[in-house]
């Protein structure tokens, strides 16, 4: 997969992300759902997604002891979507688990991304709630080097990290970035944010936009000035 741009569909029921999904005749977005949708509607949104003709980014950011990822990422993996995610901050050991328990009998899974720190985190909050005295940005590298080594294939991380990550895990290693806003935008609850172009100047792979396109007047029109201004 290439670059690409994938629209966070935080709907809370299935009428409400396939009223929006409607509105796409011509090409199919590149989907997250989110913990709120799937709660909401559980697999079965998935699967009628994907029917439609989207590629898939099921964001539940998995975190618990090794075995139960292992055991829930087995049953993610017949969901057949494209990229699924855990918290790095789970340990190499879950990350390791994650991936045997996402690879199927004959070999194929999905891409497993990790989440480093949240782009709602900033270094006032780490260490205050966190507990985490180091720089934001050596935390960020340290664990996107360990899910690497984890044997991963990205991280989720703001786009301010993005080329920074590629120089410490290598070019191939994937950056999905959240955190994007259009120049003239909101920037909502984000604290550390970027443009669809500055985002396609640093290095991102894939950006994750949200309300600057679900909440725009004209949708479509917004998602394909995303598509203009990263992939080009």
């Amino acid at each position: 997969m290439g670059r690409d741009v994938i629209i966070a569909c935080d709907f809370s029921s299935k009428e409400a992300v396939l009223n929006f999904l409607d509105k796409f005749t011509g090409r199919k977005p590149f989907v997250k759902i989110g913990m709120e949708l799937f709660y909401a509607e559980g697999p079965s949104i998935v699967k009628e997604i994907k029917e439609r003709g989207h590629k898939i980014f099921l964001d539940l950011k998995l975190h618990d002891i090794p075995n139960t990822v292992k055991k829930s990422m087995a049953v993610l993996s017949n969901l057949d979507v494209d990229i699924c995610n855990l918290h790095a901050a789970g340990t190499k050991r879950m990350m390791t688990a994650a991936l045997e328990g996402l690879t199927r009998p004959d070999g194929t899974r999905p891409l497993l991304i990790a989440v480093t720190q949240l782009t709602s985190t900033d270094q006032e909050s780490m260490e205050n709630d966190l507990l985490i005295k180091e720089p934001i940005d050596k935390v960020v590298m340290h664990y996107a080097k360990n899910a690497a080594d984890a044997g991963l294939d990205g991280v989720v991380c703001s786009p301010l990290e993005a080329q920074k990550v590629h120089e410490t895990c290598g070019k191939d290693f994937l950056t999905i970035t959240p955190g994007v806003r259009f120049a003239d935008g909101d920037i909502g609850d984000q604290k550390r944010v970027m443009t669809p172009a500055e985002a396609n100047r640093i290095g991102s792979d894939y950006i994750v936009v949200g309300r600057p396109i679900t909440a725009a007047e004209d949708p479509v029109a917004a998602y394909e000035r995303c598509i203009a201004e990263f992939v080009g």
